[in-house]
């Protein structure tokens, strides 16, 4: 039969043998280990997201789960696996890439809707059966809409501390990321991170709930309170971290042996006293949160970067929510001379764009350049600008 042409090389799953392009991956195996887990656990079904512990837009190797388990790629989906079914649920952007990507074991779902991947449980799921997830990957309106969507029904939505993807995942999981922490030269920020505190402070003080504490998920939030950063996350200048801020303490929890002396010095200079940072590893945030919310006080946590699992620590009466914390709206504003740097940062990018279409101009001509190598030179361009620390994102080129 004739090759199909590269540029729809799908899998045929109703030709026999099934038709698999080179792109796709072979996942018997897996899921097959996987089912055995689920089986161990009495899991009916397991619920795979593609995001990570912190609501991140893009994420690190060691936290795709969904590609490792699926082969599928993609920044956004959500799989299901029961004990004899698999299915993958992702948007319009995807559709193709996945065809090409998946083999056989999964169906497609072209959509993304939680009440579409409801109805599927409901009807592969046997009534008082368990469905599976990690609380700490799912936000809390995620969680909110699964528990909506399953009441009733007599199936279960049972969080699981231990993630069964990873478990299965094993050894081949990529190692957590050991590159330094860095703290941001004082000519970038235009405040110190302890003028930050104190800012934060005084909105908990002003405000009419008198929180005694903010806890800071998401990964730019802790980077920007503290004027640090990481390489964790592709183009992002990031590290796993998590902050617990008091009226009177801040507790860091971050993978200390990779704070540079230099940003050890600044978090340590003000010890001991209000302007301590106290350094603890990041796998103990949810220990110290479950004994912090014994005693008598009010968390505030924006509610768009807290995983249902951090957030359930916290008993209700004792939450102050919002969608954003308050160093996420402060992060927001630019002072003066942060605007100064936006500027002279987008000038000097500028400059490489334009020897990029120079460069264009000059080449495109001679025919001998594609997508791939004008994105390399554009790169090149960027990183040969002072202070560059690489692209925001992989280049996006037009088609041709």
């Amino acid at each position: 039969p004739q090759a199909p042409s590269t540029r729809n090389d799908i899998r045929d799953c109703s030709a026999d043998p099934p038709y698999l392009p080179p792109t796709a991956t072979d996942t018997t195996a897996r899921l097959a280990v996987l089912r055995g887990i689920l089986r161990t656990h009495g899991v009916h079904a397991y619920i795979v997201p593609s995001t990570d512990a912190h609501m991140s837009e893009y994420i690190s190797e060691r936290d795709a789960r969904l590609g490792w388990l699926t082969g599928f790629t993609g920044s956004a989906g959500t799989a299901v696996v029961t004990w004899d079914k698999a299915a993958l649920w992702t948007d319009s952007r995807y559709w193709t890439q996945a065809e090409q990507e998946l083999d056989c074991n999964w169906e497609l779902q072209r959509t993304t809707s939680i009440e579409s991947i409801a109805r599927w449980i409901l009807k592969v799921v046997p009534a008082e059966g368990n469905v599976g997830l990690d609380p700490f990957l799912f936000s809390i309106d995620t969680w909110n809409s699964y528990s909506r969507a399953l009441h009733g029904s007599g199936r279960t939505l049972l969080p699981l501390e231990t993630n069964l993807v990873d478990q299965g995942w094993g050894d081949q999981r990529p190692p957590p990321s050991s590159s330094e922490i860095y703290s941001l030269p004082a000519e970038f920020t235009g405040s110190s991170w302890q003028e930050k505190v104190a800012g934060i402070r005084q909105r908990m003080e002003q405000h009419m709930r008198r929180p005694t504490a903010v806890l800071l998920s998401g990964l730019e939030e802790t980077a920007w309170l503290f004027n640090l950063r990481g390489d964790d996350i592709p183009y992002n200048p990031v590290f796993y971290s998590y902050t617990l801020l008091t009226n009177m303490t801040i507790s860091l929890f971050v993978e200390q042996s990779r704070l540079s002396v230099q940003a050890r010095q600044s978090l340590r200079s003000g010890c001991p006293g209000p302007l301590c940072v106290e350094l603890m590893e990041y796998g103990q945030v949810r220990a110290h949160l479950r004994r912090y919310a014994q005693g008598d006080v009010t968390v505030w946590l924006g509610t768009e970067y807290t995983t249902y699992g951090l957030y359930a620590i916290i008993p209700q009466d004792k939450l102050l929510e919002e969608s954003y914390s308050p160093v996420m709206t402060a992060k927001a504003v630019k002072n003066v001379h942060e605007q100064e740097m936006l500027r002279a940062a987008h000038v000097r990018d500028a400059v490489a764009v334009i020897q990029y279409l120079l460069w264009l101009e000059r080449t495109v001509p001679q025919g001998q350049v594609d997508e791939f190598s004008g994105a390399q030179r554009i790169d090149a361009f960027r990183w040969a600008q002072e202070h560059s620390r690489g692209p925001s994102f992989q280049s996006i080129s037009a088609s041709g």
